[in-house]
């Protein structure tokens, strides 16, 4: 695994430019936030949250109703509000969306972006997606405009290297997503004043992980690729992820 050039700079930038002082961020940091994805809650995280809080982060996970962007990025604002000190804001899939957003506020100090969606100004998932296509074909959408992965198909694309049974309770306890976020344009990416991290998720069928690669290249984050990781890659391959986080909570400290 090899990680990129730290971006210093511009993070002390991005830190003077909303009025916190860098002294604020030079004790060590241990607040980590992590965000679910679309079609899942925040339980896939309990994982990467044991070895985390083993360690002595205090970790809190969002439970974001997945109705619009808007209800998501207060969601996640409502609990950065309840954190002490500056922390690392990760997200999965869709939650890239909310933290490119939600990640302007002034106690995240960095991004990690794991298999996830870091949008410029303007973009939206949809239509990376058809810059970059992916694999899967089991989308379903319901008459009022909510969406979910068909069950019989997301063993295949959302999870292919979970164990077949949980798997299965995985796409039998989604929670359905509203079809507009994914259409939803982004405002102020936080990853341009931000220091970021990505997980590249090389055999992910939901997204394209060509399109992974695009966004950690373009926000010039410390990125790892993981070897016959699925889009579940945050519950299955926790240790990666979380030494990844680390790094993020380390650097971003400085």
């Amino acid at each position: 695994m090899t990680l990129g050039k730290i971006l210093v700079p511009a993070f002390v930038a991005g830190v003077l430019s909303l009025g916190v002082s860098s002294a604020a961020y030079s004790a060590p940091l241990k607040c980590v936030v992590l965000v679910h994805g679309a079609f899942v809650d925040g339980s896939g995280w309990k994982p990467v949250y044991d070895i985390l809080s083993r360690k002595g982060y205090d970790v809190s996970i969002v439970q974001q109703p997945l109705t619009s962007v808007a209800d998501d990025v207060a969601a996640t604002k409502r609990v950065l509000d309840l954190q002490q000190g500056p922390c690392v804001l990760v997200a999965h899939s869709y939650g890239g969306a909310i933290i490119t957003e939600a990640g302007n506020d002034p106690k995240v100090a960095g991004l990690v972006y794991v298999a996830a969606h870091a949008l410029d100004k303007g973009e939206t998932e949809v239509g990376n997606g058809k810059l970059f296509p992916p694999a899967y074909k089991s989308l379903v959408k319901t008459p009022d405009g909510f969406t979910y992965i068909d069950p019989a198909h997301f063993h295949a694309d959302f999870a292919a290297d979970l164990p077949a049974r949980q798997a299965d309770f995985a796409a039998h306890s989604q929670m359905l997503t509203a079809a507009a976020v994914f259409s939803t344009p982004a405002t102020a990416p936080a990853w341009k004043t931000k220091p970021s991290w990505y997980v590249v998720a090389k055999s992910d069928r939901i997204i394209n992980p060509d399109l992974e690669r695009m966004y950690a290249k373009r926000a010039g984050s410390h990125t790892i690729e993981i070897a016959g990781a699925s889009h579940s890659v945050y519950e299955t391959h926790p240790k990666e992820v979380a030494v990844l986080i680390e790094q993020a909570a380390q650097q971003s400290a400085k």
